[in-house]
């Protein structure tokens, strides 16, 4: 079951994953491993254990960024809070790109603009 809200006195991060045309929101803790949250991913988005997916955080300037390593992540939420930023954002596709660099299929750059496209909010 994915994280729920945490209590006031714990300092978690607050991810936002947005998959196929809805966003779902949860916690993790800050030293939160890659494994622990491909596991989230899984769970969160109903794949099957052996399904392959990307996910891509937006940075500060509104790039897309894929986290794919340990260093990854920690890079992700070491800038999230560097930059006092309300939550992570956290895009998933079911679909690894063909070559590194590359977008993923059904990736398109107009949805990290904020507010750009209406998401149907599921809260956990």
């Amino acid at each position: 079951m994915p994280i729920q809200a945490p209590p006031d006195d714990v300092h978690e991060v607050r991810v936002k994953f947005a998959y196929n045309g809805e966003v779902f929101i949860t916690y993790i803790k800050p030293d939160t491993t890659y494994e622990r949250l491909q596991e989230e991913v899984k769970e969160i988005c109903k794949f099957s254990a052996d399904q392959v997916f990307t996910v891509k955080w937006v940075d500060e300037e509104g790039d897309p960024c894929m986290i794919s390593t340990q260093m990854e992540l920690e890079e992700a939420i070491r800038l999230y809070e560097v930059n006092h930023e309300p939550e992570l954002v956290i895009h998933v596709f079911p679909n690894v790109p063909p070559t590194p660099g590359m977008p993923c299929q059904g990736e398109d750059r107009s949805i990290y603009r904020r507010g750009a496209r209406r998401w149907r909010k599921l809260y956990r």
